[in-house]
């Protein structure tokens, strides 16, 4: 009989616990958007995570490269981040793969509209990553950028 005791207890402090862990951590959804930010317990004003509380900012995306450093025709390969910048175009920024698909060697230079595998010397187009020239059959997968004034980052 102790064991259905004891088994009651854990049961009913368990479901004491999960009703407090559940009340501290906001209530449910009101409708208000304030709710859960009363100055209770539940409120650390983004502290708890080292923010400002503006939890609705995204972070700074990192800046790969500047508009500069791409010349037209050609671009910039970032190996550390595995991801070659071109601008096919004045103004026009693409971002691809640096790891070729024919053998996942990385490209080793992007000038005269080209991206040069010196592996086997697949070629791929600045402006898309479609195959110029085998043994390559497939393109260069694109990388998501985004430019905001002069500076590029993964977007």
């Amino acid at each position: 009989m102790s064991g259905v005791a004891r088994r009651t207890v854990v049961a009913a402090a368990g479901g004491t616990g999960l009703v407090a862990v559940l009340a501290a951590c906001g209530g449910g959804d009101t409708g208000d958007e304030n709710s859960g930010t009363t100055g209770g317990a539940a409120d650390t004003g983004g502290a708890a995570s080292g923010g400002t509380g503006d939890t609705d900012a995204a972070p700074e995306a990192e800046t790969l490269a500047l508009t500069a450093d791409i010349p037209v025709g050609g671009g910039k390969i970032l190996a550390d981040k595995g991801v070659v910048i071109t601008q096919p175009k004045a103004g026009e920024f693409k971002a691809f793969s640096s790891k070729c698909t024919h053998a996942g060697c990385a490209v080793s230079s992007v000038k005269d509209g080209v991206i040069v595998c010196p592996c086997h010397q697949s070629h791929f187009d600045v402006s898309d990553g479609s195959v110029k020239s085998g043994p390559a059959g497939s393109p260069l997968p694109p990388t998501p950028i985004q430019v905001i004034g002069d500076a590029i980052s993964l977007g």
